[in-house]
């Protein structure tokens, strides 16, 4: 069994930052990538962030200059820094990773998400 815990979310005025981290435990052989994904209301899910477990990043364009992503490999945690949030930032944030339980295989787990909203 694998558990991703999320924490960090809340609320923020506009200009405002916080930071969210998701750790896996359980079962865990190995992690590759990690990220952090978000779904506003009536909208579908998009990708915010991705690290490797080489710490190559990409970001959606939306959040680029303002989201960093970082994970510690020690502690099996990703991170996900955001500075100057926005309204339109507002969503539930979601962390997933790919791991594996042993052997070649990987697979996809999902944290419970974390509300984020950005209000004055």
């Amino acid at each position: 069994q694998v558990q991703l815990v999320e924490s960090g979310g809340g609320l923020v005025q506009p200009g405002g930052s916080l930071r969210l981290s998701c750790a896996a435990s359980g079962s865990i052989f190995k992690i590759a990538s990690m990220a952090w994904y978000r779904q506003a209301p009536g909208k579908q899910r998009e990708l915010v962030a991705v690290i490797t477990s080489f710490g190559s990043t990409n970001y959606a364009d939306s959040v680029k200059g303002r989201f960093t992503i970082s994970r510690d490999n020690a502690k099996n945690t990703v991170y996900l820094q955001m500075n100057s949030l926005k309204p339109e930032d507002t969503a539930v944030y979601y962390c997933n990773a790919v791991i594996s339980t042993g052997g070649p295989s990987y697979s996809p787990y999902w944290g419970q998400g974390t509300q984020v909203t950005v209000s004055s």
